[in-house]
């Protein structure tokens, strides 16, 4: 099997609500599955994009949102065993039972420093003892599990200090992964030509995404999603390709983050990332008499072209990776699916890096929904552009002499360039 179609298949996830308060409660209810007794105690410490992106967001199984609220389901009733799912089937009591932990103030939560790397503690502590989960540079991984202060998973050397981090980053620097060791014409012929039987997995991610906008569209509590579909003419799949677009992935993400129980498939750790990525192409399948194959080539390159951006931008950081890397690449993708080539890509890439670059990523919340908005717009509009030969020059502004430089320079935006906004969006959400 091709390298690039294990590279899709291994980050494909299903992710239920959005990915950090998911990620919070697993590391919970791991700590919690390696103690006994009755809690006294939680421990939270985040790094800056975690804090930050579960900070308001919905969570599933709850009306509650935000980081204590995450814990503490994760306390009450998450089952590990499920990753990213884990808060599948809370129910009313364990919800209540969450509730009133957060209220009696057990849970304590820091934010550890300033990064766009993944970064999660979660400490435990019971009348009978305490367990303590590392979590890093992905929101399941774990590297370390401690009971009783005794390391019994993984390494003590497992990101206990700053030097941790610092090799694992030089380690990182020295270690090209694999998605940059590619161009824009090898992504593009990776897609073109890998037979179809090898990417049929790529369905799953169009199954779980409209289920989780129609169970949003049925709810009584989105306001987005009713709105785009008026302005679809009442329908999910419209006569308008841009408007039903608009619908299916915004639909979706506002789902998402209202922590409704249908799950996402995520790309990159982010299931509003995998939405973007993918319903504004199963939109245009739709309206537009696409085949199957045809979508399911340009959903492949899209999935690798966000991958490529987010590898130099990090997992969490300040820009909105969901616009400006799944847009992109849901762009690219677009422009495969009306047959062009990394040409016209090139200058789709070009208006995308120009216009919707520098966009904040403020937290999972419901203003993932209007910037997903944004996005599509920018993407319809930047391939109908650059299929016209409309696009920005390359010695404009942050784009560069090819498409591999321009979207390292996007990525670049983010991190290191935007650390010092992280620190201010955070700053701001303490002062609520």
């Amino acid at each position: 099997m091709n390298a690039l179609t294990e590279l899709i298949r291994n980050d494909m996830k299903p992710a239920l609500g959005v990915t950090e308060p998911g990620a919070i409660a697993f590391a919970v209810s791991t700590a919690r599955s390696h103690t006994s007794g009755n809690i006294k105690k939680i421990e939270l410490s985040l790094n800056s994009g975690m804090y930050k992106n579960a900070f308001t967001c919905g969570i599933p199984g709850s009306p509650e949102v935000g980081n204590y609220h995450a814990a503490a389901l994760g306390a009450a009733g998450a089952d590990p065993s499920k990753g990213l799912e884990c808060l599948e089937g809370i129910t009313p009591e364990q919800a209540d039972a969450a509730l009133k932990m957060v209220e009696a103030g057990i849970i304590k939560v820091t934010m550890k420093e300033i990064t766009s790397r993944i970064f999660i503690e979660a400490k435990v502590i019971t009348d009978e003892g305490d367990a303590a989960v590392t979590i890093t540079d992905s929101h399941t991984n774990i590297v370390r599990i401690t009971e009783n202060g005794k390391t019994v998973f993984g390494s003590d050397a497992a990101d206990s200090a700053d030097e941790g981090k610092e090799a694992a980053a030089v380690a990182a620097e020295d270690d090209m992964p694999l998605i940059h060791r590619y161009t824009l014409q090898q992504l593009y012929d990776y897609a073109a030509t890998v037979p179809v039987s090898e990417i049929e997995f790529i369905r799953k991610a169009f199954e779980l995404n409209m289920a989780l906008l129609e169970e949003g569209l049925e709810s009584g509590r989105t306001t987005f999603g009713p709105y785009l579909m008026a302005a679809n003419g009442g329908k999910i799949v419209g006569t308008d390709e841009q408007k039903t677009a608009s619908l299916m992935c915004n639909g979706a993400i506002e789902a998402r983050v209202l922590g409704l129980s249908r799950p996402a498939m995520s790309i990159t750790g982010s299931g509003a990332h995998g939405i973007i990525a993918t319903m504004p192409l199963y939109a245009a399948y739709k309206v537009s008499g696409y085949t199957e194959e045809q979508l399911l080539r340009a959903t492949a390159l899209s999935y690798l072209i966000c991958m490529y951006i987010k590898e130099y931008s990090g997992k969490l950081s300040a820009f909105c990776g969901c616009a400006i890397a799944a847009g992109t690449g849901m762009a690219c993708g677009l422009a495969m699916m009306r047959g062009e080539g990394p040409d016209v890509m090139t200058h789709v890439i070009n208006n995308m890096a120009s216009s919707i670059t520098g966009m904040i990523c403020d937290g999972g919340n419901q203003g993932c929904t209007m910037k997903g908005v944004v996005a599509v717009d920018a993407a319809w509009q930047s391939v109908g552009m650059a299929q016209q030969g409309v696009y920005i020059y390359d010695v404009h502004g942050i784009n560069g002499h090819t498409p591999e430089d321009t979207m390292r320079n996007m990525g670049l935006i983010a991190s290191p360039g935007m650390v010092g906004t992280e620190k201010t969006i955070v700053d701001i959400l303490q002062t609520k």
